[in-house]
């Protein structure tokens, strides 16, 4: 039998964050994950201008290890299409990395117990302690796997009522066929109802490319339609050939789903706190790791759902519910939207600063 103070479910940038915090603070932590790592992730993979800072890591140190990290410091905007608006900044804004590479990354730098390979298959109370797989003991489990993250379920008591974002992505390294794509300038294609977007991002030798919509209705139509859109353009040759996968992950902020229970808590995509905008996840992923396991040496390990309050109170501030509009009003929004992303400064000061970048 394997004792600790917390177990982490989940070894993402939520999961490892976390428990590196708390192995920092003394705790003994172990993490479970399905995957073995490097794994592929479904992720367009850039990271807004905090993300660093919430990971006291420099951009340099990280680069140092070989591993891709593209510096960003322009964008190309518009509805799929149109004409796209080219916003360039005075100096980096935001960074591109592989997943495949960072949360492996991250994950050896917590510096803790890792077992991959291995599924949290079971979950039961024993008195004060959580027993996982009837094989590890913990205090304090965090629910960090994601969207469909087994801890999430158990908090629920069944499967999510709240319908996901949906996502399709290919990676791969780049030949001669897409060298035309911009390195430091990521592309950005809004489909027409602006329920989603596509984006083309350049990450050193590799490219991403990828669309995610607020629904899945009509899903599969509107990734055909935009791999014929990324050939038409010569941004990509035979997308079809592509090993496309797909992701789904809330982005309304916390809300309707539970956050906390009796020595439980949920952190990152588990908590459904992608940006509605962006459905960006990592900031709001280690940022929420971080709150986690900070709440967590505060209150002194207590799990107690009174204790587990405090973490649950400054998520929903600092991630507050997005309310979902109507049809008619979607329609009107995207009417009125379609025409604003043809402005540049609407891009640059709304869309980009204070969606995508989270600038102040």
């Amino acid at each position: 039998m394997i004792r600790c103070d917390a177990l982490v479910v989940g070894g993402g940038p939520a999961g490892s964050t976390c428990a590196r915090v708390l192995a920092r603070a003394g705790w003994d932590v172990a993490i479970v994950d399905t995957a073995r790592f490097p794994r592929d992730k479904v992720c367009a993979g850039w990271l807004t201008p905090d993300v660093f800072g919430l990971l006291e890591l420099d951009p340099e140190e990280y680069r140092a290890t070989g591993l891709t990290l593209q510096a960003i410091t322009a964008f190309r905007t518009g509805v799929v299409g149109a004409r796209l608006v080219d916003t360039q900044y005075p100096r980096v804004v935001s960074y591109a990395i592989r997943r495949y590479e960072f949360d492996a990354f991250l994950l050896r730098r917590a510096g803790v117990r890792v077992l991959e390979g291995t599924p949290l298959k079971t979950l039961r109370r024993d008195r004060d302690t959580w027993v996982a797989n009837d094989a590890i003991e913990a205090r304090i489990v965090v629910g960090a796997g994601g969207h469909f993250c087994p801890v999430a379920r158990h908090l629920r008591g069944g499967a999510d009522v709240r319908g996901p974002v949906v996502a399709k992505e290919a990676e791969f390294k780049m030949d001669a066929r897409t060298a035309r794509a911009v390195p430091d300038a990521p592309e950005l294609f809004f489909c027409r109802d602006l329920n989603g977007y596509g984006w083309s991002v350049r990450k050193g030798d590799y490219l991403n490319v990828g669309i995610g919509r607020r629904t899945s209705d009509g899903f599969g139509t509107h990734v055909k339609d935009f791999m014929a859109f990324l050939e038409e353009r010569g941004t990509l040759a035979h997308a079809d050939s592509l090993r496309w996968r797909g992701h789904a992950y809330l982005a309304y902020g916390a809300g309707s789903r539970p956050l906390t229970g009796e020595g439980l808590l949920l952190v990152g995509d588990a908590a459904g706190l992608a940006y509605p905008e962006s459905g960006e996840g990592i900031k709001p992923a280690i940022a929420s790791g971080r709150l986690a396991a900070e709440t967590l040496v505060t209150i002194q390990g207590r799990g107690t759902r009174e204790a587990l309050q405090a973490y649950d109170r400054a998520l929903r501030q600092r991630y507050p519910p997005t309310a979902e509009h109507a049809a008619p009003t979607q329609r009107a929004r995207a009417t009125i939207g379609r025409w604003l992303l043809g402005s540049r400064a609407f891009t640059r000061h709304v869309v980009l600063d204070r969606w995508f970048l989270r600038a102040s």
